[in-house]
This record gives structure tokens, C-alpha cells and sequence, in this order.
């Protein structure tokens, strides 16, 4: 039996007995995973124009009709925020757009967001019956959800869940990022009154300095920000907890719990000689600048300097953001240097494969080891220790090792190093009894309560580190068990 066809049938208990007995494996086959339409390499590395156009009426319905609509659905498992994707793809299937976005939002209020920067190929994707069961290429959960969000966005239909009970108790958000829009969103639908304090003057955190527009369009952040505000949230910006105000002066203001989402903006360093050259950045600098203060105009009052040999140091997503905004700044030649092979980049297979096309220069097993700089202390070249593959270390990974005599220098005039952050140190040092991990981590319980009792936290702050996903399934962790906290001084 083709699966096409079967994939028309009505989904029963029947169909899930027989479904191994009569589709052989070579038939489920018969529809291939979508491909994601993409804009040309050679046009879209000169602006900031979107990289993946989204998939089209026709494309989104094919690739629904792949799911198969599994008795245990262990997408769902796989999914942070834990979105019913099973019923928001059938709502693809069934020509209900509107539907599956209204699917989504239940449990996820960003989901255009999501649907263009979740790692979804190590979540819900992995997790998904073809990758597990069957060994053939998921269903295309991110591009689905993606194109449900953008649907809904362009329908001009957007729905904004209602919130009718109030009961007056004041949250305060410390972070307008992915963790905080996160709890900030569940708690407003609680009932609370809850208001964000952002440090910087834009809401949306990394998404907005850290991930480029050709990845995260601001206006999508903009749009699903906006519809927080249409629910009740409050925002007051360039606000530091810690510095404008202290937690005491909150309190005092009548705000009964606070959850920090303050992030991991503190850039981490190779500590290697020359490295307090000019023209070195980190790439939180690099990024925030160019991203959220238009440093790559020269009209405006802080330009950043973005020459014509760019190294950027590290594998990571962020090391594919900043490398490719380089090239979008005029780079003749932009460079990924990083220890390991390129098997072994931790960035998704995604932004390694457009960078290629791009025309970013990867140079693997390289380490960099000092920075040349010339008489006015700008940097002008960098040396690189040639690396080769041992044995694994402690992460899975084969340890990089040098090897003897092997170095070069390169010409470079801007430097990037992306190697990791560290967690904001500010309110850990503003409060001596919350307790901390030696990495400057908040530390939390399964509530994601620390131990100041009215204090919680989560994303970057508690992990040092992790997806855009994974901060957000922080938040809504966090919001319950705020709302269990709040409850218990009620009843007492």
C-alpha cells in the first residue's frame, strides 16, 4: 500500500494496528521532507534581507500530510514549551491555518520566532516517529510552525488570547528576552499584574542584539512583542534592577515576586597575547552594536569598525552570525577559525550550510594563539596553531591537540571572538544571600525558585548559555511555580 494514500484515510485505531503490517518501509518514502526556499547566496550576502522565504500554501500542505498523527506523539516530548504539534499540523493538513497558529499560541506566544531560530533537528524533530522509528528525515516541524505564525501575521488576523481575571498581585520580569516574555506571558494569563524591566532600550533580548535580521526580522519580534502589550504587560526600558532601582524599592512598590531573566551578556576571552588590540570585539559588542544601535552606518554617532579580513573565532551559532554580518558589511574575506573539524561546529547544520554559500572561508583545526598589531595598536594579523583530533574529551568530542611547528599568520584588520559568555554578574552581586554555582549561575529548584524565596530565575542567567526554546520553557516552568508561591503566602 503507497503511504500517500493511506495518508488520506481517516486517522483511527485501525490505521494505527495496521500501519506497520501494510506500508512497507520503502514506501513511506513516497513524499519527501520539503525544502525550505531560500533567496540566492550571491544576492543576499550584500543586505540583510531574509535568507529563508517560507514555505509556500501548496508546500505546507504536502508536508503536513506527512505526519502521521502518532498514538504516543513524542515530538511533543522533545519540545521545550511542549506545543500540541501533532494537532497544529493536522490543522495545516485540513487547510485551517488560522486554526494551527491558535494551536501553537496556547502554549507558545511566539511562534514565528520559534519557527525561524529553534534548533527544532535536536527537539521536537528528533524526537519525531520517521527520525526514531524509521530512520528518514522528519517532518519538517519548524518550517510548519514557521509558516502557520506567518499565515496568521499576513491574514491580518492575529489573535491575542484574552485575559478577563485580574487579581491586582504585581510581578516583576528582570529581562525582556525569551525567558521573560515567556513568564511574562503565562502569569498575565493567571491573572497578574506583571511588568517587565528591560536594561536596554528595545524589548526582546538576544533577539533583537543578538540574532541579525537576516536570520530574525525585527519586525517579527516587534509584532509578537506587541500582542504581550495588548494582554496587559507592562514594559518600563532602560531600567537596570540593581542599579535604577533594588529589589528592596520594587518590594516596596508592591511587587510580590520577581523572576530574573537578566541573560549571559558578559563576553568571554582567549586571554591570548595581543588580544587588547583594537579592532578586537567580542561578539556580543560586535553584534549588539550593528544589530540594535545601526554601528554599521557610518551616520550614525558609534560606527563599528567591520574591515576587509575578518576572522571570527569559535563554531557556535553566534560565530555564524557575526561572520556572515561581516560579509553583509563588505568583508573580501570572512573567516570561521575554529580548533575542531567542522563535523564537530556546534552550530546548526543550517546556518553552516548558508554561511558556505555564502562564501565564508572555514579554516578548522585552527587555533589562534597572539594577535599582531600594528604602530597605532590596531590589529593586523594573528597567528594560528594548526590543531589535530585526539582522543574524545569529556563532551563527546575528539579533544583538539597541536601540533608541533605547525603555525601560520594570517592578515586580519577585525577580529570577532565568539567563544561563549558568561552570566550577567550584576544582580548576584546586588544580593549576598542568593546563591550562586562557581560558573556565576543562579542556582534554582525544579520551580526554578532560588533560594531567596520571592526570587526565580531562568534561560542564560541559570543555564550560562542555551537556546532561544529552552529559555522560554524556563519561563513557563518559572510562572507556575511563581503562581504556586503566591498561592501558598495567600493561604498562609
Amino acid at each position: 500500500m503507497d503511504i500517500t494514500d493511506y495518508l488520506k484515510e481517516e486517522r483511527n485505531k485501525e490505521w494505527r494496528k495496521t500501519l506497520r503490517a501494510n506500508i512497507k518501509p520503502k514506501d513511506r518514502t513516497a513524499i519527501e521532507k520539503v525544502k525550505m526556499p531560500e533567496e540566492n547566496p550571491n544576492i543576499r550576502n550584500t543586505n540583510n534581507i531574509e535568507v529563508n522565504k517560507g514555505l509556500t500554501k501548496e508546500q505546507a500542505l504536502i508536508e503536513a500530510s506527512r505526519c502521521l498523527d502518532c498514538a504516543d506523539p513524542t515530538c511533543i516530548k522533545g519540545c521545550p514549551v511542549n506545543i500540541n504539534i501533532p494537532k497544529f499540523i493536522k490543522n495545516i493538513e485540513n487547510n485551517d491555518f488560522l486554526a494551527a497558529a491558535a494551536t501553537i499560541k496556547e502554549t507558545n506566544s511566539f511562534p514565528a520566532v520559534c519557527g525561524r531560530v529553534c534548533p527544532q533537528e535536536i527537539q521536537c524533530e528528533e524526537q519525531c516517529f520517521y527520525t526514531q522509528k524509521l530512520h528518514l528525515p522528519s517532518v519538517a516541524i519548524g518550517y510548519l510552525e514557521r509558516f502557520a505564525a506567518d499565515f496568521e501575521r499576513n491574514s491580518g488576523k492575529i489573535s491575542v488570547p484574552e485575559v478577563s481575571y485580574k487579581n491586582n498581585i504585581k510581578i516583576a520580569v528582570i529581562g525582556g528576552g525569551p525567558a521573560g516574555l515567556a513568564t511574562a506571558t503565562d502569569l498575565i494569563k493567571l491573572g497578574y499584574d506583571v511588568t517587565i524591566f528591560e536594561a536596554l532600550h528595545e524589548i526582546g533580548g538576544v533577539l533583537k542584539y543578538g540574532i541579525p535580521e537576516f536570520r530574525l526580522p525585527n519586525e517579527i519580534v516587534d509584532i509578537e512583542v506587541n500582542n504581550l502589550t495588548k494582554m496587559g504587560v507592562k514594559f518600563v526600558k532602560n531600567f537596570i534592577v540593581g542599579k535604577t532601582a533594588s529589589f528592596d524599592d520594587l518590594r516596596n512598590e508592591g511587587f510580590k515576586a520577581f523572576f530574573v531573566a537578566s541573560g549571559a551578556g558578559l563576553p568571554n576571552f582567549m586571554n591570548i597575547l595581543g588580544e587588547n588590540s583594537i579592532n578586537i570585539f567580542s561578539s556580543n559588542e560586535y553584534l549588539t552594536r550593528i544589530n540594535l544601535m545601526n554601528a554599521a552606518k557610518t551616520q550614525f554617532d558609534t560606527p563599528v569598525f567591520s574591515g576587509k579580513n575578518v576572522a571570527v573565532i569559535g563554531g557556535g551559532n553566534t560565530a555564524m552570525d557575526s561572520v556572515r554580518t561581516a560579509k553583509r558589511l563588505g568583508a573580501e574575506r570572512a573567516m570561521i577559525i575554529y580548533r575542531r573539524s567542522r563535523e564537530e561546529m556546534p552550530a546548526r547544520i543550517e546556518e553552516v550550510k548558508h554561511a558556505i554559500e555564502e562564501g565564508i572561508e572555514f579554516l578548522n583545526l585552527h587555533n589562534p594563539i597572539e594577535y599582531i598589531a600594528d604602530e597605532n595598536r590596531k590589529v593586523k594579523a594573528m597567528k594560528l596553531q594548526k590543531m589535530e583530533l585526539g582522543e574524545p574529551d569529556s563532551s563527546g568530542r575528539r579533544r583538539p591537540i597541536p601540533i608541533d611547528g605547525a603555525i601560520e599568520t594570517i592578515d586580519v584588520d577585525t577580529v570577532v571572538v565568539a567563544v561563549g559568555v558568561s552570566p550577567n554578574p550584576l544582580i548576584p552581586r546586588n544580593l549576598s544571600n542568593l546563591q550562586v554555582s562557581k560558573w556565576g549561575t543562579i542556582i534554582v529548584n525544579e520551580n526554578m525558585q532560588s533560594s531567596v524565596e520571592d526570587i526565580f530565575a531562568g534561560g542564560d542567567i541559570v543555564r550560562g548559555g542555551a537556546t532561544v526554546i529552552l529559555a522560554m520553557g524556563d519561563g513557563r516552568r518559572a510562572a507556575l511555580g511563581i503562581n504556586e508561591f503566591i498561592k501558598s503566602k495567600i493561604k498562609a
